[in-house]
């Protein structure tokens, strides 16, 4: 079986996976929410979803520190990773290894795509069919949802000191867009600005983000004090920021993220 990843790169299957690993926590979490728990053998550090797949299947570093020796160890059939989250120079020596399909993703269609691509190399095409029906009918009661909000300017903070960002061409960018957020910054995927640059852009919701930074709630108060026009909300970066099987989740999350946002003080 011939198969082109998401960066276009052709690879040849000779039978579906029996020994899967994964370089990336959302895809990590898709296959084993596909029912291939028992093909996957490795994953990141960082793949803490499903707590049963953490604490079952071997680690083998994390997203941008991968343990070569440990990957060959496991003598994976499929390795699977991510343009954005894997180091080039890693995924060009385990191509040495084994077929690695790579996704690239920086909207909610894109996310899908790879949702039905991974399932249709993995024999599990139905499994994904019936997961992007119910992402696709989880956004669209969304919709119904967002009809009562008007859309606000927002900037969407993932680290601290320096204060970096995430702008356009990014995966959390079309996720904010589409619950109606509209991300003020013109720049491409993630920039570092000041406090005083940010304080110029005046924007109306300025959201903090468990992850990649770990903001708290001592943040929000002291964002909030320093830029009292805006206002300053934690939220679960992995419902922004995780485009595998939780998308079928985060739909809800985000109903209840609008509610706080808009009908409290």
């Amino acid at each position: 079986m011939k198969v082109t990843d998401q960066l276009g790169d052709s690879i040849d299957l000779k039978e579906f996976p029996k020994r899967i690993i994964s370089l990336v926590p959302s895809q990590s979490e898709l296959l084993w929410d596909l029912g291939l728990q028992a093909e996957i053998v490795g994953i990141t550090k960082f793949c803490i979803h499903p707590t049963e797949m953490f604490n079952s299947i071997t680690r083998i570093g994390g997203t941008k520190k991968l343990s070569i020796d440990k990957i060959i160890e496991l003598k994976p059939d499929l390795i699977i990773g991510n343009k954005e989250e894997n180091e080039k120079e890693q995924i060009e020596e385990l191509r040495k290894i084994c077929p690695v399909w790579m996704s690239d993703i920086n909207t909610i269609e894109d996310a899908v795509e790879m949702i039905y691509s991974i399932g249709k190399i993995t024999n599990k095409k139905e499994e994904a069919s019936d997961l992007i029906f119910s992402i696709n009918d989880a956004f669209t009661e969304l919709e119904k949802t967002l009809l009562q909000y008007a859309p606000k300017n927002a900037v969407y903070c993932i680290w601290k000191d320096p204060w970096m960002f995430c702008a356009q061409l990014t995966f959390i960018n079309s996720i904010m867009s589409r619950i109606g957020f509209l991300n003020v910054l013109k720049e491409e995927r993630y920039p570092e600005l000041s406090l005083e640059t940010l304080k110029q852009l005046q924007p109306e919701l300025i959201l903090l983000s468990t992850e990649p930074f770990p903001f708290s709630e001592n943040d929000r108060k002291e964002l909030q004090l320093l830029m009292p026009k805006s206002k300053v909300v934690l939220v679960d970066g992995e419902y922004f920021s995780w485009y595998g099987s939780r998308l079928a989740k985060a739909p809800e999350y985000f109903k209840e993220l609008l509610q706080k946002i808009y009908l409290t003080v």
